[in-house]
């Protein structure tokens, strides 16, 4: 099958013929239907992840079965599923709680294992992490819920518990910004959204954004609280530098929520965390770390009611040597909503 392959950190990437996987045991493989890109793909393939090379990126996706292990039990060829991109092990206590994402024992396509830049994936532990697409929803929209919209939903819905009428600074308007923004819409929060690209900034004020902050040579903070009467009830860092990170937090009012969903690498040391005003302000500071499967049912049905739609969110849709070519400078792409791969193309 083809695939794009890292051989090592920094190296370029290469659409390649490799062989194709087999089914784990308690696993499926998956054809690729379509398969996003996004910052964390980057940040492997700049070896901030703990993986191996050679590596196939790619850790959220959409398909159908085309093969499936003796161990599965839910699952048949011909089904069409989404993953997470944080599988549970199905066995140990948190998944039996419901809490795959913290898995200790966790697999993520793309990083412990060949990704889905490629025709053919495999996954491991269908019976727990595997969630069936309805009909209504296409793959590219499905791919989404893989990673970034599932993301932003549990971000603020389970983890923020965003509430009606209350303000949400959201800081970065790429994929998972953009959906963290209708989502919050959608709940009947008030959105300020922050990015430096003014194609982002218009892209968020459409999908929900009711004030849109340009963050070259703004005051962020000092524009947030001055927006929404004195800060953001919650803030969500979806880019991950130490600057959005600070800017997010010192946005909060008083007593505020922070969610910190970009990925915060030590690549100049570790980053710097203002927390003087956590502890005078009592801020919460959260993680996030995707949805297990259990937790897709409310959000698909919101999805299949038309209330929000991941589709419109997707900028543009490319082949697997596009996507080589694109992933060793997608940190510096200006992008206005979600990049998909079409392994087929």
């Amino acid at each position: 099958m083809r695939a794009v392959v890292i051989d090592a950190a920094h190296a370029v990437p290469r659409v390649r013929e490799v062989p194709e996987p087999a089914a784990p045991a308690d696993g499926v493989v998956v054809r690729v239907e379509a398969t996003g890109m996004c910052r964390s793909d980057w940040h492997v393939w700049a070896g901030h992840d703990e993986n191996t090379f050679p590596q196939v990126p790619g850790h959220e996706l959409a398909g159908v079965v085309a093969e499936v292990g003796p161990l599965v039990a839910k699952w048949q060829a011909g089904d069409r599923v989404t993953v997470p991109f944080v599988s549970g092990c199905g066995r140990c206590e948190w998944c039996r709680d419901g809490e795959a994402q913290v898995c200790p024992h966790q697999r993520q396509p793309g990083v412990t294992d060949p990704g889905s830049f490629a025709e053919l994936v495999a996954l491991h532990a269908a019976d727990t992490n595997l969630v069936a697409m309805p009909d209504a929803i296409d793959a590219r929209a499905a791919a989404s819920l893989g990673c970034r919209f599932a993301t932003a939903y549990r971000a603020l819905v389970a983890r923020a518990r965003v509430a009606p009428g209350e303000w949400v600074g959201v800081i970065g308007a790429g994929g998972v910004g953009l959906s963290a923004i209708m989502i919050a819409h959608c709940i009947g929060a008030r959105v300020v959204a922050v990015d430096r690209n003014p194609q982002a900034l218009r892209a968020a004020a459409a999908v929900g954004a009711e004030h849109t902050l340009d963050a070259n040579g703004t005051d962020i903070p000092f524009a947030v609280h001055d927006l929404t009467g004195g800060g953001a009830h919650v803030s969500v860092d979806a880019v991950g530098t130490e600057q959005t990170c600070a800017d997010a937090m010192l946005s909060l009012r008083r007593r505020g929520r922070h969610v910190q969903v970009g990925l915060l690498p030590p690549t100049h040391g570790h980053p710097r965390v203002p927390m003087a005003p956590v502890i005078a302000r009592e801020l919460d500071v959260l993680g996030s770390h995707g949805m297990a499967a259990n937790d897709y049912p409310e959000l698909l049905r919101l999805i299949e009611h038309g209330r929000l739609r991941p589709q419109r969110l997707i900028e543009r849709t490319i082949g697997l040597e596009q996507a080589a070519a694109l992933l060793p400078t997608f940190d510096q792409t200006p992008v206005a909503g979600m990049t998909m791969v079409d392994p087929t193309a």
